[in-house]
């Protein structure tokens, strides 16, 4: 038996979110609406006379894409030799390909079977693209005219949040951001998990450290006339954020009470009491959870290691 570690990235708006659905009443059966389900699916092509069981190190929602993740799995082949790793890159490639699926496979490597790509994570780095329409319909005639919701470029369909405002201050999202750096209890921004158990409302769980938070301008991903039409109409943005681990949709809450405050719906008043009365009563209603498609799992961190960079077959 050999341990691979899979660097995968994809898109994630047609899936129901990485990780698979098991249901025990159930016979078992492979989930294909999953990131999971389908490299699970994928990897039956090699025919190992093990049972396929995948492990991930993180989980995203449903319209979360990933520009670098891992998961690891357990291989026996029939003649006890590991695979190659190039080989397994390649064919689950063409496998994934032949079915239209919007999933790649970075790299492929051989690693201890003691490595656990989820507990020897040591960060992770989500990366969430909005882009803030310049003018309001209400001032600028032009916009309203040629219209704000028609204007999204195809290349940019669920993978970008656009957002309509009268105005926004992105100095003032870059200030409050130095809020949430350090050890807090993020109880407030966690939405409620579809995981059941005592210990998930328990401040041991819910503290969370944020490393970096970093502000910057984007870019579009619209190409030729598209390119210059949305550079005139948005104003592209990038919030990366690192930290070890998140809670669940504690990216998506963080991100869309910054933008509640650009836009001028809070005040730093109201952050500050979210970060420092920590309960789920205390998320304020007039925030928005930024939607999944501007979201990206950027990249899952190791330590530097020397896994078993065997390529024999």
């Amino acid at each position: 038996m050999h341990r691979y570690l899979l660097n995968i990235s994809y898109i994630g708006t047609t899936f129901r979110g990485i990780q698979k659905t098991v249901n025990k009443l159930d016979q078992p059966r492979l989930d294909t609406n999953s990131v999971q389900g389908c490299l699970e699916l994928a990897l039956r092509v090699f025919r190992p006379t093990n049972e396929i069981q995948t492990v991930l190190s993180s989980r995203t929602d449903a319209g979360v894409h990933a520009l670098h993740s891992t998961i690891h799995v357990d291989l026996e082949r029939y003649d006890g030799q590991p695979y190659a790793l190039t080989t397994l890159t390649g064919v689950l490639n063409r496998t994934l390909g032949k079915q239209r699926l919007p999933i790649r496979v970075l790299s492929t490597e051989l690693v201890p079977d003691t490595f656990h790509c989820r507990y020897h994570a040591i960060g992770r780095t989500y990366l969430y693209r909005f882009a803030v329409a310049r003018n309001s319909p209400v001032d600028d005639g032009k916009l309203k005219n040629r219209g704000y919701e028609a204007f999204i470029p195809v290349e940019e369909l669920d993978r970008c949040y656009f957002l309509q405002a009268a105005s926004f201050d992105i100095e003032r999202v870059r200030s409050a951001a130095r809020l949430f750096l350090g050890i807090h209890d993020f109880r407030t921004f966690m939405s409620v998990s579809r995981q059941k158990g005592p210990s998930r409302d328990h401040p041991m769980f819910t503290v969370r450290k944020i490393d970096e938070i970093n502000i910057r301008p984007g870019h579009s991903l619209a190409l030729n006339a598209h390119a210059k039409l949305a550079n005139e109409t948005y104003d592209h943005w990038e919030i990366e954020i690192k930290a070890k681990s998140f809670l669940y949709k504690q990216v998506r809450r963080i991100v869309g009470t910054l933008l509640a405050l650009g836009t001028g719906k809070i005040d730093e008043k109201c952050i500050y009491q979210m970060l420092t009365i920590p309960s789920k009563n205390s998320w304020e209603p007039r925030i928005l959870l930024a939607p999944a498609c501007g979201l990206y799992l950027c990249q899952v961190h190791y330590r530097d290691r020397d896994p078993q960079q065997d390529q024999s077959s």
